[in-house]
């Protein structure tokens, strides 16, 4: 583990988490018995084939999905037995996410998506707006606030995600293979992004199959058959 890591709070706990599928009237074993800490401030990539469980677990950790058993707690909070309306709103709040397909609306303006978080708030503003204006400068959006996603490139309507992501200053940023639709250089750019995201203390969980992209992170943990083959961190 990154020395930067040790003694740091727990963020993110698994303990014995089990996750089942039907299939086809038999039952898929997506998640078998993963426990692991993920400190406050790490960055962390999470690999392994496909079916190893990699999407099931960035589901959990995104409150998307439940454990049918084990637990898993986030700031110590076990959101493993929220209801779906609590899981939204604490979702809402304190996970931001990254995907591979961008999911930006097509006919909403590049500060628009940004700001789509904030329809799902409950309570004041807080400020968003002019939040949202900083991290779109520090994406390099600036002269791009009223474009719509289809005159942007792909490297740019990815950083538009992040920023959207990071509205909510969340606990806990997750991506889902963000750079598998960009061409290198804008692959490049947009891993760097992620290594300044975490550099300012963000913790930060990417789902991958590239070696290269995992390489980036402090610690590198890789599933097989829904179990963890090896964490670098032991």
């Amino acid at each position: 583990m990154n020395s930067s890591s040790v003694g740091a709070m727990v963020m993110v706990r698994l303990d014995a988490v089990k996750r089942n599928y039907s299939v086809g009237g038999q039952a898929l074993v997506a998640l078998d018995d993963v426990s692991f800490e993920l400190p406050q401030g790490q960055f962390m990539a999470i690999v392994g084939s496909s079916g190893s469980g990699k999407s099931t677990l960035l589901n959990i950790l995104g409150c998307l999905d439940r454990p049918d058993s084990g637990r898993y707690l986030l700031d110590n909070v076990d959101v493993s037995t929220f209801d779906d309306e609590s899981a939204s709103d604490f979702r809402n709040r304190r996970i931001g996410f990254v995907f591979q397909s961008f999911h930006l609306l097509p006919r909403l303006s590049v500060l628009e998506n940004a700001l789509l978080p904030r329809r799902f708030l409950r309570g004041p503003d807080e400020g968003l707006e002019q939040r949202a204006h900083a991290l779109l400068q520090r994406m390099g959006l600036q002269r791009h606030l009223s474009h719509r996603p289809d005159q942007l490139s792909g490297g740019q309507m990815q950083r538009v995600a992040i920023a959207r992501a990071l509205l909510m200053k969340p606990a806990l940023l997750l991506a889902d293979e963000p750079t598998g639709n960009l061409d290198s250089k804008s692959a490049a750019d947009v891993l760097a992004l992620f290594t300044e995201v975490h550099a300012s203390g963000q913790t930060v969980v990417i789902v991958t199959h590239d070696a290269d992209v995992a390489a980036r992170a402090q610690r590198q943990i890789s599933l097989r058959d829904g179990k963890i083959e090896h964490d670098s961190a032991v």
